[in-house]
């Protein structure tokens, strides 16, 4: 008898699988793997010992890795096909099994607010982003019948896999839906931990913007939002909302900011506060068209307000 044995990174789930040695012939024998991925990059994930064959030979158990390259070929392709049925009891991300399940039985009781910390597996369909988490949100409000009640959202943390346009339809969903609030974390992140660790500063904006929509308190909630812009020759002149107080470089000199002319090609550029404005140029760029804050996915910006709340990413062009 004869089986393999693969583990797979999402959830760290063994796999092993069995072949009767009848089925074995003398000489060179192919072994063939069949998977249906729905929810990664597709392959085997594994490595050194998480791969290997095993199998019985005269009472005793040999090994032999399967580590290596293996030919492949897309056998069916879900564009074409279309999504196979979803195993419901298996698959919380399924349609329909999270509301059903955690949100649906909460409609009977009252509700002041929400407070929302998600986004991350929208990455890859940001346009889609930008109307989905406003619709959730309509839907949400629709559902409890208590008007437009307060939702905070966060938006994501800087990490290598999160893209700066779902930070950008984060922000979008907030400038155009009423009665919300975003926490900017450009300054909380982890490049190598989706969920970053330096939670403090997240609950302290939440409460921030939890005290001025839900309790009408007068204060600042939010960092600088970019509100507009002019060209002023080589420099590109910046105005924001939520001033907060006044503008300030965090801990140095202003950094974070690109600029690019016709060619759309985007320089490194030198920034600097001027009154309520920051002014943007680059020696590089004669005519500047565009400006971009912290486009990365993993950003490094430290334009705050006086009120020690960070600017979000944005460009724009």
């Amino acid at each position: 008898m004869a089986h393999k044995s693969a583990r797979r990174l999402a959830g760290a789930c063994p796999r092993v699988y069995r072949v009767p040695g009848r089925l074995l012939k003398h000489g060179q024998n192919v072994i063939a793997v069949r998977m249906l991925d729905t929810g990664g990059g597709g392959g085997m994930y594994g490595g050194g010992d998480a791969m290997r064959l095993l199998f019985n030979a005269s009472g005793t158990t040999n090994s032999l890795s399967l580590t290596g390259d293996w030919l492949c070929k897309q056998s069916v392709s879900l564009r074409i096909t279309g999504w196979p049925p979803a195993d419901f009891s298996q698959d919380p991300s399924a349609p329909t099994v999270l509301y059903n399940g955690m949100i649906a039985p909460l409609l009977p009781y009252a509700i002041r607010g929400v407070i929302w910390y998600q986004g991350e597996a929208n990455v890859g369909r940001e346009q889609q982003y930008q109307k989905l988490f406003p619709a959730m949100i309509a839907n949400w409000r629709q559902a409890w019948s208590q008007g437009d009640f307060p939702f905070l959202f966060v938006q994501i943390a800087p990490f290598s896999g999160m893209t700066p346009e779902i930070r950008e339809a984060q922000l979008l969903a907030w400038q155009r839906t009423k009665n919300t609030a975003m926490a900017v974390t450009i300054d909380c992140g982890d490049a190598n931990d989706i969920h970053p660790k330096h939670k403090q500063p997240v609950g302290a904006r939440l409460a921030l913007a939890a005290r001025a929509l839900a309790y009408g308190e007068k204060i600042e909630f939010s960092g600088p939002v970019f509100d507009s812009l002019k060209i002023d020759g080589t420099n590109v002149i910046l105005q924001f909302t939520h001033l907060g107080g006044g503008l300030v470089a965090k801990d140095g000199e202003l950094k974070g900011f690109t600029v690019a002319g016709a060619d759309k090609v985007f320089h490194s550029a030198q920034a600097k506060i001027v009154g309520e404005t920051v002014v943007v140029n680059d020696t590089e760029v004669s005519r500047p068209i565009a400006v971009r804050y912290g486009w990365a996915n993993v950003p490094e910006g430290n334009l705050f307000n006086r009120a020690g709340l960070p600017a979000s990413p944005f460009r724009t062009d």
